[in-house]
């Protein structure tokens, strides 16, 4: 049956941010006295901005406090995306198509200040925002799709969710939604995160297809 609304991540699906993200974390860690690790990047794609700011300076060793690397990361996001948000092709339609039909929602790890430069830049209406540093835990914990869902006014069960990533997959997959996967090529999801996808999409432009097939 169809879902009752729609849940979309934004960073890798929406935008191609994760490069992004990836290398503002690091110029901050290299300026602030840290030293990246293997793994770090796909140990952070999912963390709400108090866990990966942690992570910076915990793990990596960065030589700030945990909220200073955090806003020294995101200012320099949000200057980015004014100046030129990274809008993956296709997304924007994509949204408004299913926007049409569904009642939909963004539920990411990016900041709330990050999410709303995102809508600004597009122009794009959505029924609900939210962050995962809003909720209790980020990705993967289901969280910030359970909270979302409520939002709406329904539940993450009936919903269909959009992810990328590993830790964003186990994430939707763990509230209970139909999961639709758009695999990150640059750092693409583990197969064990996959599995839990209704559908693998190549492309964001598919969603709206694969959503009436549900019906």
């Amino acid at each position: 049956m169809p879902p009752a609304a729609v849940l979309f991540d934004l960073d890798g699906v929406l935008v191609d941010s994760e490069q992004l993200w990836d290398r503002i974390r690091r110029d901050v860690v290299a300026a602030h006295g840290g030293r990246w690790a293997d793994g770090a990047t796909e140990a952070m794609q999912g963390m709400s901005t108090p866990e990966w700011a942690r992570y910076l300076v915990d793990d990596l060793g960065t030589r700030l406090t945990a909220d200073d690397a955090a806003d020294t990361v995101i200012t320099e996001m949000a200057r980015v995306y004014a100046d030129d948000a990274p809008v993956l092709p296709g997304a924007v339609a994509t949204v408004r198509a299913v926007a049409a039909k569904f009642p939909i929602a963004i539920a990411s790890s990016a900041p709330p200040r990050i999410i709303r430069a995102f809508l600004d830049s597009t122009g794009l209406d959505v029924g609900a925002t939210l962050s995962s540093e809003q909720v209790g835990a980020g990705k993967p914990a289901p969280d910030v799709y359970l909270e979302a869902a409520r939002l709406l006014g329904t539940t993450a069960p009936e919903c269909a969710a959009v992810e990328d990533s590993s830790n964003g997959l186990r994430a939707a997959t763990a509230s209970g939604a139909t999961v639709f996967a758009v695999p990150n090529p640059h750092f693409p999801p583990a197969e064990d995160a996959l599995a839990g996808a209704h559908r693998v999409l190549g492309d964001i432009a598919e969603l709206p297809a694969a959503l009436d097939r549900l019906g």
